[in-house]
């Protein structure tokens, strides 16, 4: 059975903004982004216990190349995965495991 990944409106907002940044400082930067971001999603759903559970049941996968942590829930007896958060590293880091 495949795992569930839900992007929450927020996180889908932050993630949408972010590539429409990243691509007005850069034809295809914006691009890329996406594709990172899409392969580490992808690498989540597959293994979503791969990363350590930081506060609560919130984890945390980095991002590569980019300043952003993915963070998300993983409820195994449902086999959902839920992302509340595509945080950019400079900001508040208290903040980011309050949705």
């Amino acid at each position: 059975m495949v795992n569930v990944l839900i992007l929450l409106a927020e996180a889908d907002a932050e993630y949408t903004a972010a590539a429409e940044w990243y691509e007005t400082q850069k034809d295809g930067l914006g691009e890329r982004f996406i594709n990172i971001i899409q392969a580490r999603l992808l690498l989540i759903q597959q293994y979503p216990e791969r990363y350590p559970k930081r506060k609560g049941n919130f984890r945390e996968a980095p991002v590569l190349i980019f300043p952003y942590t993915i963070i998300y829930t993983f409820y195994k007896s449902k086999q959902i995965i839920t992302v509340s958060a595509i945080y950019h590293g400079s900001r508040n880091p208290k903040k980011k495991f309050r949705r």
